[in-house]
């Protein structure tokens, strides 16, 4: 079994069980440079239009090296942007954001919608020009090298919502929200046709499923109420994924969702979204047991390793224990992707990286 038929099998497009529960991993640079440096194999980065999605779509033909049953593409920067780094080490990048680096991921200094209050804002707004020279050419190559023995992913991640408030700032646009303003809606759906037009793109050039990447949730609550989430951002996602399934009838939707967002499972599932990610544990409502009795017959799940504290942190019979319950749990009658909650960072050894990939083979055994 490649796998690409485990992976359909997981995610329930295949009928039976795979081999064993397929594993996914994103890992940051340092690391990407150390095990590339390790292995011998040359490490490609695509630049993504948004910083830190670089690293999900980057260094594939390292993990799949080392592992990984997926390998994820998307948009690259195009030909034509270039980045000038002013003296104090900020850059602007290719949506006009002024960006730094932060400790971990990149951060926006200023919002080129921060002054937005009207539909004329946001009209007179210039994206990033989906069809831009280069935006698809490391998709393209990708796709031709590992479409037959592994499922391709086209990443469109900071999708609408995160989008939004990365353009003009999160505080300003909850507050809009609120407030009903204007731009909002519009904004909304701005991003959503930008998004909807890299994802058809995507999807032309041959990916399988299309992985939206959009934040409704912190650690303890959702961000918004859910009847705001329902009147101003479902639609824009449940049209998007219609106009995919239009191009590509069976095209696989996968959301990422950080924070607490049980709460809004059943939403996301109405929007026909079929895998969620990250199951972010330690969070209300999202223990192992109650996702899988409670959203199990509307998802697979693909996640759910703990990045912030376990896998930097915890002893190997920490990590262990941890591994072979997610499995026992939520790969209970399949179902199932085992996956760090979020891209590893250099906080994680190189050694405890390939102790998690060895934990995952041990005890990837799905339990029928």
């Amino acid at each position: 079994m490649n796998s690409r038929e485990r992976v359909l099998k997981a995610f329930k497009r295949l009928p039976g069980f795979p081999d064993r529960v397929p594993i996914q991993f994103d890992l940051c640079r340092q690391l990407c440079d150390h095990f590339g440096a390790e292995l011998g194999i040359p490490i490609h980065y695509t630049e993504n239009p948004y910083e830190d999605v670089t690293y999900r779509i980057s260094a594939n033909e390292l993990r799949v090296a080392m592992g990984s049953d997926v390998v994820i593409t998307g948009a690259s920067v195009s030909d034509d942007y270039h980045v000038v780094k002013e003296a104090d080490g900020t850059w602007l990048n290719e949506y006009g954001m002024r960006m730094r680096q932060g400790d971990i991921y990149v951060e926006v200094l200023n919002y080129p919608l921060a002054h937005a209050e009207t539909k004329a804002d946001i009209e007179a707004y210039q994206f990033p020009d989906p069809a831009a020279p280069g935006r698809f050419r490391d998709a393209e190559r990708l796709i031709r090298q590992y479409k037959d023995d592994y499922l391709i992913f086209g990443d469109i991640e900071v999708t609408v919502f995160s989008l939004a408030h990365q353009l003009v700032g999160m505080e300003k646009l909850l507050v809009d929200m609120m407030m009903e303003t204007e731009y909002v809606v519009p904004l909304f759906q701005a991003c959503a046709e930008y998004q909807t037009q890299i994802g058809l793109r995507l999807i032309e050039k041959g990916v399988d499923a299309i992985w939206f990447g959009d934040d409704f949730g912190t650690q303890m609550s959702l961000i918004i109420p859910p009847e705001t989430f329902r009147e101003q951002l479902k639609p824009h996602y449940k049209r998007m994924i219609d106009r995919f399934k239009e191009a590509k009838p069976d095209i696989i939707p996968i959301l990422h969702c950080d924070g607490a967002v049980a709460d809004l499972l059943d939403d996301i599932r109405e929007i026909g979204f079929e895998v969620f990610n990250p199951v972010q544990p330690g969070v209300p409502g999202h223990l192992p047991a109650d996702m899988k009795e409670n959203f199990g017959d509307k998802f697979s799940f693909w996640g759910a390793i703990d990045q912030q504290d376990l896998l930097p942190n915890g002893t190997d019979n920490d990590l262990e224990r941890d591994i072979a319950e997610k499995i026992s749990i939520l790969g209970k009658n399949g179902g199932y992707m085992i996956a760090p909650a979020h891209i590893i960072q250099n906080d994680v050894s190189p050694e405890r990286v390939r102790l998690f990939i060895d934990l995952c083979k041990k005890h990837g055994v799905y339990d029928h």
